[in-house]
């Protein structure tokens, strides 16, 4: 039986993933393929460090140049995160016609063109579907199966561990820096867990996300996005209170002038699809013209469910390998649609203010008319003869207008706090009933 070798760059988790889901699927992948998938070499920096998984000494290298220079390695598999060295091992590989796959969603959100040429000029593959949502197959699906759908909207729940801790806070009531501990006490969010709750890994990916489903170039700079710090207790009970939850949402939408790029805390209505995937679970809901909605869930993250993608396109690519097909990438950018400035971007808010005395409502008020913000009152709760908590949604409007709106209400003698959030989807039913009384 024909044999296939692969390169493996880095053992941590998602390394020791792969060569687990190679050994233990062994028959599986063997009887789909026809072929072997044999690991011939592993980059590692340190050979004597214990591993999740044991592996034989002789395959262990700290020199990408053995793997580079070795022809009966056909596949190398980046699984090393970061940027740096990371590009140089995957354009080197790539020139010396070695066909690539990789799970790390940084190095293609920044880089993914610069290598695609690179791969399109030696005729290498390029995979990337472990970059995105872990196990759950969506790169393949955005580039195949709905290469005829106009997308119209992409929006997801594509970081487990901001998800954990914002299901956490909501189902127990505890505040961020309290859940974040516990998050890292569960292996859940990392000892620096920048990364993740500041929004950058879910920006990486949605730059990803956004180039794939419009057709277009999507720079990660293009990428407005915020993390869930300022998150606090009190907008998850009033949240849960109107019918909402709160999650760090993802999203990509095509406007006349531009494609809205953002990630940011967002009140999503309990009806939504995306409001019923907790705890460590991603979702990527994308609407296509002709496929209508399409929702796809599972575990975004780990060792295993990411190496699943990661084996899944080291067969792919094997199986051109094999019958001889050209296994260069075919780049789905077709146009240059360019990304709204942050400012630019419209929605609908959650606005919460909190004052000393219920005298300073009506400053609160008169400031959003005269700001022009049209403000739906849906909730307000005051002790007598002390302050208070006034609940907004306001009608569509620019973020750069929201922002300067509360950074105003914030000035206003008596405002104690001011909480802006995006709101997403239709009303909630309960949040209706209390602005309108219907």
């Amino acid at each position: 039986m024909q044999k296939i070798g692969i390169g493996l760059l880095g053992l941590g988790t998602v390394g020791s993933g792969v060569v687990t889901a190679l050994s233990c699927n062994r028959q599986e992948i063997r009887g789909k393929l026809k072929a072997e998938l044999e690991i011939r070499r592993i980059l590692v920096r340190d050979p004597g460090k214990a591993r999740p998984v044991e592996v034989a000494r002789d395959l262990l290298t700290t020199d990408f140049g053995q793997i580079a220079a070795d022809p009966s390695i056909q596949i190398v598999v980046d699984a090393m995160g970061g940027t740096d060295p990371a590009r140089q091992y995957i354009l080197a590989a790539l020139a010396k016609g070695k066909h690539v796959v990789t799970a790390n969603k940084e190095v293609v959100a920044k880089y993914g063109r610069e290598i695609l040429a690179e791969a399109e000029k030696h005729g290498t593959g390029f995979c990337f579907e472990a970059s995105v949502g872990g196990g759950i197959p969506v790169i393949r699906p955005l580039k195949e199966s709905l290469a005829a759908d106009k997308v119209e909207e992409v929006l997801g729940i594509i970081n487990g561990t901001t998800n954990y801790i914002l299901s956490k806070m909501a189902s127990e009531g505890k505040e961020f820096n309290l859940t974040l501990q516990e998050a890292q006490e569960k292996g859940y969010a990392e000892p620096d867990p920048t990364n993740d709750v500041e929004g950058f890994d879910a920006a990486y990916k949605l730059a990803i996300l956004t180039a794939l489903a419009f057709g277009t170039p999507v720079k990660f700079e293009d990428i407005s996005f915020e993390g869930i710090r300022r998150i606090a207790r009190e907008d998850m009970a009033w949240a849960s209170e109107l019918g909402y939850v709160i999650k760090l949402v993802a999203a990509a939408k095509e406007r006349e002038s531009g494609l809205e790029a953002w990630v940011s805390p967002c009140l999503l209505p309990l009806e939504h699809p995306l409001a019923q995937v907790n705890d460590v679970f991603n979702g990527i809901l994308i609407k296509g013209n002709l496929a209508g909605e399409l929702l796809f869930t599972g575990r975004g993250a780990g060792g295993l469910p990411t190496a699943s993608a990661v084996a899944a396109d080291i067969m792919a690519v094997a199986q051109k390998v094999l019958t001889g097909q050209a296994a260069g990438p075919v780049c789905t950018c077709y146009r240059a649609k360019p990304v709204l400035p942050k400012e630019e971007v419209t929605g609908r808010y959650y606005l919460r203010v909190k004052v000393k005395k219920g005298d300073a409502a009506l400053p609160v008020n008169n400031l959003l008319i005269q700001e022009r913000i049209g403000a739906l009152p849906v909730a307000k709760k005051f002790q007598q003869g002390k302050g208070g908590t006034l609940v907004y949604f306001t009608q569509p409007l620019q973020a750069g207008t929201a922002s300067r709106a509360a950074a105003k209400l914030g000035m206003i003698p008596g405002v104690q706090e001011v909480s802006l959030l995006r709101l997403e989807g239709l009303p909630a039913a309960a949040a209706w009933a209390a602005a309108t009384g219907k």
